[in-house]
């Protein structure tokens, strides 16, 4: 009987991916250190690796590292949501033509099932996704690749942290395979989080290398399935296939700290407004719909010296819905019940829960006397809504919800949307 050709899965990681995007369009930056901040201008949340060479570290607030910006001259970006979402599709696009089945695990990475496809030359393979990324998008990528997604994820890794492998690593070879675990600490293995590691680190499990040769049955009984699993993907053994769709999100959250503490019930009640109308509209393009709706405010945890308050409320729907209208309309009541005069709240959002997909039947209210064509109004009135703020990012959303946006700090640092506007699109003068 002919032999069973191994499985090889490969996990195309863009670098640096926020930072990448904006140097696309920014040459003159290549090589310097860049940081792009998060939603508020708060914290770090993409470091170049000259800015991860200097110990910066993800997350960090600015403020505590503003006399390191200055000294070496950081270039800081505000986060350009718009712009890294078009790079993205562009990317995952690109990818498609490679294999047969693509899955697009986030923003910035997928995984590729590459079997029988590259089985004689895998290296030049990669090496030539990598390059037709760079060509095609300006974003640089790593490719690692493996008989299964988490060995994928282990040799990306090492195409990242070992430039001698000029971002392609293969660890279909048990040999090489062995070697590279031995040097990798466990908690760089996909799955293995703090908790974990600390109680890996106990039982002297301190690589990749030492996790593999347990047997998965201890590992299950000392831990649990999915550890298990890790232990036999690591191992050669696939566990987690291949997903062409992104599953739906059983629980949606739109929220944000604030730069400028909110004290005002129609300030809050504007922020509520505006991560309703995000949340909705993930919800419709899962093509689901939400039964319950949880709304969250709280005040600076950290600073020990203002009064602390922090509440959430929760409700169920009489019927599950994915109208905008009707979300804020809750929402806001029930911001209403938990709001209280006298605090600086830093942070509110809003969680849509049991959510089921759309086309599923519900149960008639008996007390809703909305006709069944006034439902299908709504719902052609959000899929227009929905069109025109995916052509024009800054959409009408808002103004559909009734409130202000004066709860928003201004960026200071936001670059052009340089592909989804004509009125920011780059120009190139020829002399």
């Amino acid at each position: 009987m002919p032999e069973c050709t191994q499985p090889l899965i490969a996990l195309v990681d863009c670098n640096n991916f926020y930072v990448s995007c904006e140097r696309v369009f920014r040459p003159d930056l290549v090589n310097k250190p860049i940081a792009v901040l998060s939603n508020n201008d708060g914290c770090i949340v993409s470091r170049s690796q000259e800015v991860k060479d200097l110990g910066i570290k993800m997350a960090v607030p600015v403020h505590q590292i503003q006399h390191l910006i200055n000294r070496h001259q950081i270039q800081l970006f505000s986060s350009n949501y718009t712009l890294y979402a078009d790079m993205s599709n562009r990317v995952m696009q690109c990818l498609d033509a490679y294999a047969p089945l693509v899955e697009v695990y986030s923003i910035d990475e997928s995984f590729l099932d590459l079997t029988e496809v590259c089985q004689q030359d895998s290296i030049a393979y990669g090496q030539t996704i990598k390059e037709s990324i760079v060509r095609m998008t300006g974003i640089p990528v790593c490719v690692g690749m493996g008989p299964t997604k988490t060995l994928a994820k282990l040799a990306n890794y090492a195409a990242k942290k070992w430039k001698k492998t000029a971002g392609v690593v293969d660890l279909s070879d048990p040999i090489r395979r062995d070697k590279l675990m031995r040097l990798v600490p466990v908690n760089e293995v996909w799955g293995i989080g703090c908790q974990t590691t600390k109680r890996l680190a106990l039982m002297k499990i301190n690589t990749a290398y030492d996790l593999a040769m347990q047997p998965a049955e201890a590992i299950q009984a000392q831990f649990n399935i999915v550890v298990a699993r890790t232990v036999m993907e690591l191992n050669g053994t696939t566990c987690l296939s291949l997903d062409d769709v992104t599953p739906d999100k059983q629980q949606i959250v739109c929220s944000r700290s604030f730069k400028r503490r909110l004290t005002a019930y129609h300030e809050l009640a504007g922020a509520l407004a505006s991560f309703c109308s995000r949340a909705t509209e993930k919800l419709r393009k899962q093509h689901s719909v939400t039964g319950s709706i949880t709304v969250f405010i709280r005040t600076n945890p950290y600073n020990p010296n203002e009064p602390q308050y922090q509440r959430s409320i929760h409700t169920l729907l009489h019927q599950s819905t994915s109208d905008s209208r009707q979300i804020i309309t809750i929402a806001k009541r029930l911001l209403k019940d938990i709001y209280k005069v006298g605090y600086r709240y830093q942070k509110c959002g809003v969680q849509l829960g049991h959510i089921k997909a759309a086309s599923l039947p519900s149960q008639i209210d008996l007390f809703d006397f909305t006709e069944h064509n006034d439902r299908n109004t709504s719902d052609e009135l959000m899929a227009t809504i929905d069109k025109i703020n995916h052509r024009f990012p800054k959409g009408i959303t808002l103004s559909t919800t009734g409130t202000n946006t004066g709860w928003q700090s201004p960026v200071e640092h936001l670059s052009q949307h340089y592909t989804t506007s004509w009125d920011e699109i780059v120009v190139v003068r020829c002399y």
